[in-house]
């Protein structure tokens, strides 16, 4: 008989948290337990779809979860849990992180890892010392074509890896049109004062354009160099959002050994069809490769040598049984075999300490070295 996995849920402030817990909800051995929520800087105003009161409705619903806990401390206490989705407010998730290890529970945090290399060192050092695994879920792993362009690039299809280029811009997480994974429903229109009292619109919560959105391409940089950064300069800008003090564009440069990666990020690109995501643009001393939608599906487009032919590549599907975040997790525990490289807690590691220096760039307006991230 296979073993029941019982999986709790701490925080409902990401709009991810709906995508996230219907995954482990579909998982054939996963019991949906119960849940806990995170105590905001300030309560929100507004209950609509992607608010934490909406996505903690949606998900008990969905899930069938019957208990809801106001303190996650008393439900660590209280429940024998197995697994423990995190989706907090960014600047929340060593606490859960270090309250979860201490119960003996395996995590699974939502991108980014942590908005400080501190942050991420605690988290690591938790579930280290407690026995237990930390994954990190980035919605990037679950891309098809996302894993056949890193497949490519060690393949030698563009020569060495140069330069990585990567934009993602919408109207915010709640602008006009925002739309999120595992919900049909979209954003009702939001007054300022209703978006402000958002964690995401608040630096102090770790929201803001740079951190939830430059991450993935200061990730997609790692990845495919396979080398850990070097320095960073970030800038941060409130551009378009005087209502709140979370910034709404960022820029991150990255510099590894031998290679740049560019990652920006608005929350000002009006519009959901107006430039939401990318294209990917990666550079190599031999040819170049991009995200493209090909007729309705995601695909690789590659150019080779000094031609100009270009060849449309289409992904293969991810690998059966762990296609995703909850397969891929439960696999891993049951196995022992290795998680992707980008769940893992060594990469997210290695990820958060060049966001770090980008981060800490935009506040010293100097190029900041990316931190060793052995502990001394």
């Amino acid at each position: 008989m296979s073993k029941k996995y019982r999986v709790g849920i701490i925080g409902f402030a990401h709009p991810h948290i709906n995508h996230v817990a219907s995954m482990f909800t579909a998982h054939p051995q996963v019991e949906m337990v119960a849940c806990a929520d995170t105590a905001p800087l300030c309560p929100e105003l507004r209950s609509v779809p992607y608010t934490r009161e909406w996505n903690r409705n949606n998900v008990m619903r969905l899930a069938n979860i019957t208990r809801c806990y106001d303190d996650y401390h008393e439900m660590l206490a209280n429940e024998k849990l197995d697994i423990v989705a995190i989706n907090s407010e960014n600047s929340q998730h060593p606490d859960v992180v270090e309250a979860c290890a201490r119960a003996g529970v395996h995590v699974c945090v939502e991108k980014p890892m942590a908005v400080s290399l501190s942050d991420a060192q605690r988290m690591v050092r938790a579930c280290r010392d407690a026995g237990t695994t930390l994954v990190v879920n980035w919605p990037a792993t679950w891309l098809p074509h996302a894993r056949k362009a890193k497949e490519l690039i060690d393949a030698g299809a563009i020569g060495k890896p140069l330069e990585i280029h990567y934009r993602v811009g919408h109207s915010g997480p709640y602008g006009p049109g925002a739309s999120h994974k595992g919900v049909s429903e979209s954003a009702e229109p939001l007054t300022e004062k209703e978006r402000a009292a958002i964690w995401l619109h608040q630096k102090d919560a770790g929201g803001g354009a740079t951190i939830d959105l430059c991450c993935y391409g200061v990730m997609y940089g790692c990845w495919y160099t396979g080398d850990s950064a070097v320095s960073a300069q970030g800038i941060q800008l409130n551009l378009d959002s005087e209502w709140c003090d979370a910034d709404d564009n960022g820029v991150i440069l990255v510099r590894f050994p031998s290679a740049i990666a560019v990652a920006q990020g608005s929350w000002t690109t009006l519009g959901k069809t107006y430039l939401t995501a990318g294209p990917l643009m990666l550079f190599g001393s031999s040819g170049a490769l991009s995200f493209e939608i090909y007729g309705e599906k995601p695909v690789v487009q590659l150019t080779r040598g000094a031609g100009h032919d270009v060849e449309i590549i289409e992904p293969d599907p991810l690998p059966e049984g762990r296609a995703t975040l909850a397969e891929a997790f439960i696999h891993h525990l049951e196995t022992g075999e290795p998680l992707h490289e980008t769940l893992s807690a060594a990469f997210n590691l290695k990820m958060t300490a060049a966001l770090d220096a980008g981060l800490r760039s935009a506040a010293s307006g100097r190029v900041e070295t990316v931190n060793d991230t052995t502990e001394s």
